[in-house]
């Protein structure tokens, strides 16, 4: 019989996961997109709500806490980057189209990462992403009425450099709820550092109203929180490719998101693209099982 290389528990934390990750690109660019928040301020309450979560979760199950404090900066430096510059690309780019760039800049980053640590590009694979990209793509490819911020664009590049290093990384997790709790926990002091600087030079920008905390607090303790959660739980079961392609569906659900609760436009090159993606998606991942 044919069918995927999940198990269906795995399917579902998969999917939870995914719907996680494209909820963040719309609760950003929600409240950020009503210049009643800044984007260091979203940032700000994102990862300390993220961190008090899963430090609860964390003393929840271990009825203490530790932390330590002289390994593991590179992974909160890592998340650190993909969250500053992901808040600041939403200042100026729409929901969907933002969350394509990320994506596909993590794919890239992510296979690139997995060639060196010596992981085999088989054909099968090569031909999916190389199609699942092609929809990417098509979708970017420049048109008439088609006009993007490059120095936003350029934004949404390096937090997907963070994010996809950040995954890599997660992927050698043994304990999850130890290793998400403390790079969120190296990630807030780089956040620290980073907002003295911002409160010295910029302490004019900072602003913030109940709805946008309300939305930067939920993007925190739940979609980010229990999304990495999950996300560094899954992560050692499967491979750095396979992590890499499953995350272009990403784009999809936050378009459909985008469009329901955003107002964005749903229009025939999205249709297609998202055909195409897809189907890259199916050819990479599926595979021949005897049951």
């Amino acid at each position: 019989m044919k069918i995927l290389s999940f198990d269906l528990k795995l399917i579902g934390l998969i999917f939870i996961v995914l719907l996680f990750f494209a909820s963040n690109s719309i609760l950003a660019r929600m409240a950020i997109f009503t210049q009643n928040i800044d984007a260091f301020s979203f940032t700000f309450l994102r990862i300390i709500s993220a961190m008090v979560i899963l430090l609860f979760i964390y003393f929840y199950k271990n009825k203490k806490i530790k932390i330590d404090f002289k390994n593991n900066y590179i992974s909160g430096f890592m998340f650190f980057l993909y969250a500053i510059c992901f808040s600041y690309s939403y200042v100026n780019m729409a929901a969907g189209i933002g969350t394509l760039i990320l994506f596909a800049v993590v794919q890239l980053t992510m296979i690139i990462l997995a060639l060196f640590l010596n992981e085999k590009l088989t054909l099968k694979k090569f031909i999916g992403i190389t199609i699942a990209f092609g929809g990417l793509v098509y979708l970017l490819y420049p048109k008439d009425d088609f006009t993007i911020s490059y120095f936003h664009a350029f934004l949404m590049f390096l937090s997907a450099i963070g994010w996809a290093i950040f995954s890599v990384l997660a992927k050698k997790s043994n304990n999850a709820t130890l290793n998400a709790t403390d790079s969120f926990v190296k990630a807030f002091i780089f956040t620290i550092f980073f907002a003295i600087f911002y409160l010295y030079f910029f302490e004019n920008s900072l602003k913030i109203d109940f709805p946008t905390f309300i939305m930067a607090i939920t993007s925190g303790s739940i979609t980010t929180a229990f999304g990495v959660f999950i996300w560094y739980s899954i992560l050692p079961k499967m491979q750095i490719m396979t992590a890499s392609i499953i995350q272009l569906i990403v784009p999809i659900i936050a378009i459909i998101l985008s469009i329901v609760f955003l107002n964005e436009t749903f229009t025939f090159e999205l249709f297609i693209s998202t055909i195409i993606i897809l189907l890259g998606i199916f050819i990479a991942l599926y595979k021949k099982r005897k049951i």
